[in-house]
């Protein structure tokens, strides 16, 4: 299994993707063209093109997924796949509509190189429990792709001590699903990526992430620490309801 799973897209200042296109060539290498599933967002065809723009310079055609006539048979024949950002929910419905759940996740798991972006990385997840996003549509259920036995929270956000703002702040959320799911989140903050290789997973990018688990303290967890144990997680989600 060959998996890249970006906490974000879109850097402040720089290009589109600019900030992993290093690691995405390197994912991609020996691909020339990758199926792009732009569900998340509602133009599909705008999100295709921007998209294609970006992965131009490292030799990648993009093919939108939408435009296939028989998503399911894209998916089987595909080089690449990458699930792009916007909103999880919309994302899961879509995808679980087209019955792709089951499709993706047997060729990923048999070698089909996967990049994931914000939503595309929640969808990688074994849920998507842990997503920043509204619920704007009802995904017909939390499962995802489980490519990852351990949830992901991207974007993560540190708390400002100097803000005046009352609601729970992201840790405080975060620490609250672990209360009654015990399954560890890796929170990637912006500029940071995962990469897992079999049975290997290494983090990547300068601002980190945080590591949150029950019954542990939230664990600073710097760009370039190993963190393969996480794949060994025996996933055990609160069905109280």
């Amino acid at each position: 299994m060959s998996v890249l799973l970006l906490s974000n897209s879109a850097t402040h200042g720089r290009p589109y993707l600019s900030h992993a296109l290093e690691a995405i060539a390197d994912h991609f290498s020996g691909r020339t063209r990758v199926l792009f599933v732009p569900y998340a967002l509602a133009d599909h065809d705008g999100y295709t093109a921007s998209v294609a723009e970006a992965l131009r310079p490292i030799g990648l055609s993009v093919d939108g997924l939408h435009r296939s006539p028989d998503p399911a048979a894209a998916v089987g024949s595909a080089e690449a796949v990458f699930v792009g950002g916007g909103n999880t929910f919309r994302l899961l419905r879509a995808v679980r509509r087209a019955g792709l759940l089951g499709p993706l996740r047997g060729r990923v798991r048999a070698g089909l190189p996967y990049l994931g972006s914000s939503a595309g990385t929640n969808l990688a997840c074994p849920t998507i429990r842990t997503t920043n996003d509204m619920p704007i549509v009802d995904p017909e259920g939390f499962d995802a792709l489980g490519l990852v036995p351990f949830q992901i929270n991207p974007h993560y956000l540190d708390a400002d001590p100097g803000s005046t703002h009352q609601g729970e702040t992201r840790a405080q959320r975060l620490t609250e699903f672990c209360e009654d799911n015990d399954v560890p989140v890796l929170a990637m903050r912006e500029g940071t990526w995962l990469r897992v290789n079999a049975a290997a997973a290494l983090l990547r990018g300068a601002s980190g992430a945080v590591l949150f688990r029950r019954g542990h303290e939230p664990a600073e967890t710097p760009g370039g620490t190993d963190v393969s144990w996480l794949l060994a997680t025996v996933a055990r989600f609160s069905t109280r309801g």
